[in-house]
């Protein structure tokens, strides 16, 4: 039986091309969660916007300096929603098995994951 609301996960890097987008493919068809990905960069792949931020319940980035340019960005948007660093660097390759490790190793104390 599917909860009556999933939770809106969004994870954030800079390009949206591999850390972000690898957590939301990790997590995608997930019963618990509704999972979006996005980055801060000029360049992104799918670049972050208020609404998204408004769209989510809770927010994950990658790096500290992903967090500090939100805040200053989109302090209005954020409306007091806290922001979750993972501490990942930017060291990894899409959906490369070490960085499906680490996120699931980062996420273990914030979110119910299923098995590996």
């Amino acid at each position: 039986m599917l909860p009556l609301s999933r939770c809106k996960l969004l994870f954030i890097c800079a390009r949206n091309k591999i850390r972000s987008l690898t957590a939301e493919r990790m997590l995608h068809g997930s019963t618990l969660y509704e999972v979006r990905s996005r980055g801060v960069a000029r360049g992104a792949r799918v670049r972050l916007t208020a609404g998204d931020l408004g769209w989510a319940d809770r927010i994950f980035v990658m790096e500290k300096q992903h967090k500090d340019r939100i805040r200053a960005e989109f302090a209005d948007a954020l409306g007091g929603k806290p922001i979750e660093c993972l501490f990942i660097p930017d060291d990894y390759q899409l959906m490369e098995p070490r960085l499906l490790a680490v996120l699931r190793e980062r996420l273990l104390p914030h979110l119910d994951l299923p098995d590996p």
